[in-house]
């Protein structure tokens, strides 16, 4: 029998200590700093993987109300259609224990989602919905009916949201909004359906800044939003290529501390937009030398709005759902009748 080497045996015990002590890392920081590294995480991360380091982590993940207080769920087109983000929202919101005060989704929204959680958020005072085409102008005045406290909205790249009666309500339903924010994808000087959002942003006259981003208003509807709404501090019109700033419009721009106008560089912007149809003149070229276009039969073509149907809806059977209104049970019907 060969002889074990002399230490060799204290050696391994110092080597089983080491990895457990790499190992067991984690395991060991205070709840504090614990909660400051999930807290610059995407919440998607949080859910997908941070819970599984340790049990700790676990714990944290899940028990924590704090670390869902103020819920981001970015991403884009390609990873959004392999999760179910509707399904994340719903978990994301239920870990916050109602105590849920800004919500930011990207692809992770529809009307379902917003009824739910207007009911388990009564504190939200920030809502960010970017490219959430389930959503519609139905379903956003049925939700924002219910947060009471809401002071920001973003409804960016939603194709679904504005320009009908519902959504001309949407200032009578939001007294509380300091801040609003809605963007299109491109500015289509073609896009005439736009009256009715214009006159929801002219009635929220607690406003203190506000972003059009891409949209064909004029100038008689720019200056009857700046005659409304009188707390406005910053105005931003990037890509709104139909305002032009004459002396009347700068007058009544004097009072406003930050002004973009729609021709003002867009470096800043977090999100993708398309090249501007800024001329249009039918089976001809465009005039303009920097935007060439030609009018096809395509352009009429409503197929890019067909969507599938939701799936969160599975996700919900853990959560409560007795609170939903007519509303979602009725888009549940539709669903059902658009599989068969």
């Amino acid at each position: 029998m060969p002889s074990r080497r002399p230490g060799g045996r204290q050696r391994s015990r110092r080597a089983r200590r080491r990895k457990a002590e790499e190992r067991d890392w984690a395991d060991g920081l205070p709840l504090d700093a614990l909660l400051a590294i999930l807290g610059r995480l995407d919440h998607i991360d949080v859910l997908m993987a941070a819970e599984l380091v340790s049990r700790s982590w676990r714990r944290a993940a899940r028990d924590e109300p704090t670390l869902w207080r103020r819920i981001t769920m970015r991403g884009h087109e390609g990873i959004a259609t392999k999760l179910n983000r509707c399904g994340m929202a719903c978990e994301a919101v239920r870990r916050s224990a109602r105590r849920c005060e800004a919500f930011c989704g990207e692809y992770a929204g529809d009307d379902g989602f917003l009824i739910y959680l207007s009911e388990q958020a009564p504190c939200l005072k920030s809502l960010r919905l970017i490219s959430c085409d389930g959503v519609t102008d139905v379903g956003l005045i049925e939700a924002v009916k219910e947060l009471p406290l809401l002071e920001e909205l973003e409804i960016s790249l939603c194709d679904n949201v504005g320009d009908s009666t519902e959504y001309e309500a949407l200032g009578d339903v939001c007294p509380q909004l300091k801040h609003f924010i809605q963007r299109k994808s491109h500015f289509n000087v073609r896009d005439s359906n736009y009256a009715k959002d214009i006159r929801a942003i002219a009635s929220m006259r607690g406003l203190r800044s506000l972003q059009l981003f891409g949209y064909p208003l004029h100038n008689e509807d720019l200056e009857g939003i700046l005659d409304n709404c009188l707390n406005l501090e910053s105005v931003d019109i990037r890509h709104c290529f139909n305002v032009e700033m004459d002396e009347t419009l700068l007058a009544k721009c004097n009072r406003i501390k930050i002004l973009k106008l729609p021709d003002d560089p867009t470096n800043d912007c977090d999100f993708q937009f398309g090249s501007p149809l800024r001329t249009y003149v039918a089976r001809t070229w465009s005039c303009c030398p920097c935007c060439f276009f030609r009018r096809s039969d395509s352009d009429d073509d409503d197929s890019d709005f067909d969507r599938e149907p939701s799936r969160y809806e599975e996700d919900l059977d853990k959560y409560d759902r007795s609170g939903l209104s007519m509303f979602s049970k009725n888009q549940r019907s539709v669903e059902r009748f658009r599989r068969l």
